[in-house]
This record gives C-alpha cells, structure tokens and sequence, in this order.
C-alpha cells in the first residue's frame, strides 16, 4: 500500500524537545518576552519564522527582519550547546528494517543544522530526504513540509505514510491528503485527534511499522 514513510524528528524520531523548548525560552528571554516550555510545546512543528511571529505578535512586538537570523543563530547556539538528545529506544533497529524496503525521509520544522547533525549522529544513512524548516516558506501546519518531502522521495502522496507527535505536524499532513499516525510524545494524544490512527507509544508504532513490513512487502 505504501511506498514511502515521512517522518517527523523531534519527538518522533529523537526525544529532543526538552532542549529546543529551554532553548526558545532562554533566547526569547534575551529579547525581553516571556515563554514557557508549555507554549513551545503546544506550537512544536512550526520553523523558526512560525515560531518567533507567534511570541513576538503575543508580546504586543513586531520583529525587525534583521532579527529572524539573528534569533535562530542565538537558538541554535542554546539547543547545542545544551543538547542532551537521545533516540528512542528501538527506533534505529526499526528504521534500519524499513531502509530498503520503503523510501524514507523526515520533515523537521527544526533548522537544517540541527535536524542534520541529529539524524547523522542517530541515523546515519537511513534517509533518501531530509526536509528542515529552513527549506520551506511556510512551515507547518501549512502542507508544504511535506509536499516537498514527497517531490523529494518521486512519490505521489497516495503512496505515503507521515508519523507526527505534533497538532500542527499532523495537521499540515492531512492538509497535504496524506495518511498520518500519530504518536502522542509531548502532549496527550487527544491532541492529535486529526490524525488517521494514534498509537500509545514508540512500542506500538514500532509493531505498526514492522506489521508494515509484512503487509505492503
């Protein structure tokens, strides 16, 4: 049935998040607006753009265009130097079985430093395309992550699976017509209600993608 399976990284295929959002917190506390990790949370999917528009329009600010890099230089700084990811347990023997039998990529509203060094470190060679938030206008929940995704793998979207942890990641899948799994990492999985099927855990999409396997092989 399917012939490709994007996924998205933070929270799906790296327990990262905890770093981005103490990351986004420190950085906009430079710039003199408060945020809690709660409100990076809800927003998890949106690039860097997204994400500075939404806090900066909530403090009452507009942000100078000169700011936009500035700002993802400062959080890319925070998010590496403080950087304690891990992958979650199983993935990388899960995602080695599918490598082969499905193209594969990601699609990360993270910036295209962090996402690359990430999947090099925990997924080396596993990917035929990586999708950072630097390489779309419009972020998620906007459609275009993963419309490029699938240009990228020379799939059409019938024959994709996404896998999001994300409201706005799973979200942006189904406004692109694709079919999405979510897996609840953050938030609970009421919030991904727009998803076609919520797993409980990583040990169940596991089992689903290696039911997979056997299924479309």
């Amino acid at each position: 049935m399917f012939k490709g399976i994007i996924f998205d990284s933070d929270g799906v295929l790296v327990n990262s998040m905890p770093y981005h959002a103490k990351a986004w917190v420190d950085v906009f506390a430079e710039f003199g607006i408060d945020v809690t990790e709660e409100e990076i949370y809800e927003i998890e999917g949106s690039n860097h753009v997204g994400v500075i528009n939404i806090f900066f329009e909530k403090a009452g600010r507009t942000p100078e265009p000169d700011m936009y890099d500035a700002i993802l230089e400062k959080k890319r700084a925070h998010f590496m130097e403080n950087n304690r990811a891990e992958v979650f347990e199983g993935m990388y023997e899960c995602l080695r079985s599918l490598k082969g039998k499905f193209k594969l990529a990601v699609a990360s509203g993270a910036d295209r430093t962090i996402v690359t060094s990430l999947m090099d470190r925990f997924y080396p060679d596993i990917f035929d395309a990586i999708i950072s938030g630097e390489d779309v206008q419009n972020g998620k929940p906007d459609p275009e992550p993963y419309n490029r995704a699938v240009e990228k793998l020379g799939l059409k979207k019938k024959d994709c699976l996404v896998v999001e942890n994300a409201p706005l990641g799973v979200e942006s899948a189904k406004n692109a017509g694709m079919y999405c799994v979510g897996i609840p990492t953050y938030l609970d999985g009421s919030e991904l209600q727009e998803a076609d099927i919520v797993l409980k855990d990583h040990s169940e999409l596991i089992v689903y993608l290696s039911d997979l396997m056997r299924i479309d092989r």
